[in-house]
């Protein structure tokens, strides 16, 4: 007993101070020092709104692209410019934020454009002298051979991140949420991007319509089978002006010590290599319906940090 209880200690604290492989953790593993994310918008659209596939897009994503935090696309201005911008706004509201920065292309989906575009784009942006790396939202139908082949030549002057916006494994979900790609597209997505060794950040929601817990955890398992290394857990939280809005007197939200319940059910299921970036949600005030709980966000992760600790529960503990 005594030889498996110090087995799970060091499990437990393999990530410094946290039970689980936090993004800080890694930023400072990869980077030697604290490292913060700088939000853009490049002025993108998407195939779910430029009526390739649809116009409405996704019935969750907001009229900004689920880009509320990004600095706004300015035209013709630089992404140098940019990049400051959102380095002052960081520093306005942070006693203080290191010296090196991921750029985060956030607004919409930024692999969905000329590749010339996107060459000038993600160039200028890793030519900043105080952008450390490049992490890109997209969705894994946006990219072609050429794409790739710049995002692997973009990956040996800085690291680049891809994000993907899977949110379910579930094909009746991803229909509902007219997500509008299938798995089998996810999957030789990743495959594309892990051949040129570019790493992969998955987004999942937790508390969509229709799923259960077991569901939920059928796609953590399903992703610790890919060949990932970061997830995003995101609350389901209901923005103004989205088609989810509209079915909020039907929708049964969770509570936060549901959904606290529910994300360490997924945490010690997840694979002790895999990142985790986020843990819940945060969505703009101005434009947040539900859960009102989701605006404290400080509450909310002091309670998750209090309950692993109390509940000795650590990534991969169930895996």
């Amino acid at each position: 007993m005594q030889s498996k209880n110090i087995l799970n200690r060091k499990k437990r604290t393999r990530w410094g101070e946290k039970p689980y492989y936090s993004l800080d953790y890694y930023l400072k593993e990869q980077f030697g020092q604290k490292v913060y994310k700088v939000t853009l918008d490049a002025g993108m659209s998407c195939p779910n709104r430029d009526g390739t596939l649809d116009t409405r897009g996704c019935i969750f994503c907001s009229n900004g692209g689920s880009g509320e935090f990004a600095i706004p696309y300015a035209g013709e201005e630089s992404i140098a410019m940019q990049i400051e911008k959102a380095i002052a706004f960081l520093n306005s509201r942070q006693k203080y934020t290191g010296k090196a920065y991921i750029a985060y292309l956030q607004s919409f989906s930024n692999t969905y454009a000329p590749i010339e575009k996107l060459q000038r784009i993600y160039h200028e942006i890793l030519k900043h002298p105080k952008i450390a790396g490049l992490s890109i939202g997209t969705r894994p139908d946006c990219f072609s051979k050429e794409i790739y082949d710049l995002l692997k030549e973009c990956n040996q002057k800085k690291p680049v991140w891809i994000e993907l916006g899977l949110q379910t494994i579930h094909e009746k979900t991803a229909e509902f949420i007219r997500r509008g790609y299938s798995l089998s597209v996810f999957e030789e997505c990743i495959r594309n991007l892990k051949k040129r060794k570019i790493s992969v950040i998955v987004h999942i929601i937790l508390g969509l319509p229709g799923e259960s817990e077991q569901d939920i955890l059928q796609s953590v398992d399903y992703l610790n089978r890919q060949n990932i290394d970061g997830i995003k857990f995101q609350l389901l939280h209901i923005l103004k002006g989205t088609d989810l809005a509209k079915m909020l007197p039907e929708l049964t939200l969770y509570t936060q010590d549901e959904y606290i319940s529910l994300l360490l059910k997924c945490i010690t299921r997840l694979s002790p290599d895999i990142v985790i970036h986020r843990m819940t949600g945060d969505g703009s005030k101005e434009l947040l319906l539900a859960p009102d709980w989701s605006q404290n966000k400080r509450s909310v992760l002091n309670q998750i940090a209090h309950t692993m600790k109390e509940q000795n529960i650590y990534q991969g503990k169930d895996l």
